[in-house]
């Protein structure tokens, strides 16, 4: 083999090894071009670890438990110095012991422990309201989170219909065209099929804007920037999943709403608990030193604790009053709480009719209605092909189809929306 030929041959290896490389390396480079795809479970998961809403309520919860450690806390001493029993300028004295003498004072108040710990579960237990009212605003977020999605899915379903629908019509107005030049076909009905065409086209570019839309909106849910790119899971098949009973006790323990509003009932009780122990007494206590400005006169101090009188009559009114009027206020949120729950078992009850009912209707339209309008659609193209059969009388029957599978998907989307709302009451 001459020099020639041998070039020739690396150069063609090299190429080969090329070529290889790039039939592999294109799957891989297409993948990495395709955006993500996020199912439910995922965006939920992101919202819930993500979402800023979510953050406030933590960050007070925490300031709560700081403000609870500061209710523990006494109030700082008190240190004086002055003058005791000092004549004015002018004044005579008898002795150096009427000089007076230089005052030196320390006080401190003596707080009840009983009543700084109250005070320090009553502050504790507005943290938990704080907590509860995270849980309430995180059901909304994933009910929003979830009609977002399945309003993808259903347009990304009406897209797909569309598209194929569209082809039918651009085939039969093609079919037009040729027949039109042999006077098989009237223009009127080419214009009508153009018409079609065009519309279905429109309908194209709404559904992609619900697409867009839905995109930003859960991106700002996940706390990502609104244009960031991924897909969702198209094959989801929301299922309902009625509750196993309706019962004003299990009610209590699954919504969130209730769960704050007995954090709120038990906190009041703190508070109230807290008020009650304003008829035990505070202390104080105080120490004097007196250092003469004279001589004859010894240094001298002073002594003094002093308590508190809460029950007097015109000290207790305060605290039994204010005992009496947040008592009243425990009572008409356990009167509100019961209203609720009953209020909302009779509502489930009703979502859960007027779901199952819908249901029956979706099943209906996809087993009888759907079908049969296809049937009829396929008889008059094949007739239609044939030349039996005048366009207009095709795309009526093409119309009848579209606005069926359209009504199908509308329902579809109710159905989920009806799910959503029924899981965010369950859970709300």
């Amino acid at each position: 083999m001459n020099y020639a030929n041998t070039v020739n041959w690396k150069y063609m290896l090299r190429n080969i090894r090329t070529a290889l490389l790039f039939v592999c390396g294109l799957p891989l480079a297409v993948a990495a071009q395709q955006p993500p795809v996020l199912t439910l479970d995922t965006i939920l998961q992101r919202i819930e670890r993500n979402n800023v809403k979510l953050d406030v309520y933590a960050l007070r919860a925490a300031s709560y438990e700081y403000s609870a450690k500061a209710a523990t806390a006494w109030m700082a001493p008190m240190v004086g110095v002055g003058t005791f029993m000092t004549p004015y300028p002018g004044a005579k004295t008898m002795s150096p012991a009427e000089k007076g003498s230089l005052m030196f004072q320390l006080e401190q108040d003596i707080p009840n422990t009983s009543k700084l710990q109250a005070k320090k579960r009553y502050i504790e237990s507005q943290g938990n309201i704080e907590k509860a009212s995270r849980e309430v605003t995180l059901n909304e977020l994933k009910a929003e989170a979830k009609r977002l999605y399945y309003t993808w899915m259903i347009a990304t379903a009406r897209i797909r219909v569309l598209e194929q629908n569209q082809q039918i019509m651009e085939t039969m107005k093609k079919i037009a065209e040729v027949r039109y030049p042999y006077n098989q076909s009237q223009l009127g009905s080419i214009y009508k099929a153009e018409g079609r065409v065009a519309e279905n086209h429109n309908m194209i570019h709404m559904q992609e804007g619900l697409i867009d839309k839905a995109r930003a909106w859960l991106n700002a849910l996940m706390n990502r920037p609104g244009t960031e790119a991924f897909d969702i899971d198209t094959t989801l098949a929301p299922a309902f999943v009625p509750a196993v009973t309706y019962d004003t006790a299990t009610l209590a323990a699954s919504r969130k709403d209730v769960q704050k509003m007995d954090a709120g009932i038990q906190s009041m009780q703190l508070n109230i608990d807290a008020m009650k122990l304003g008829k035990r007494p505070d202390f104080r206590f105080r120490f004097d030193h007196m250092q003469p400005l004279g001589t004859g006169m010894p240094r001298a101090y002073s002594v003094m604790g002093m308590v508190s009188i809460p029950i007097a009559p015109w000290a207790s009114k305060m605290y039994k009053n204010e005992v009496k009027a947040m008592e009243l206020n425990v009572q008409s949120m356990q009167k509100e709480k019961v209203g609720m729950l009953q209020e909302t078992q009779g509502m489930l009850y009703g979502m859960e009719a007027e779901i199952v009912s819908m249901q029956e209707h979706i099943h209906a339209t996809e087993s009888k209605i759907l079908p049969t309008l296809q049937r009829t659609l396929d008889a008059d193209f094949q007739t239609y092909q044939e030349n039996k059969l005048e366009l207009p009388v095709i795309i009526d029957a093409w119309e009848a189809l579209t606005m069926a599978q359209s009504d199908l998907l509308n329902e579809k989307l109710k159905y989920y929306e009806m799910i959503v709302a029924y899981e965010k009451e369950l859970y709300r």
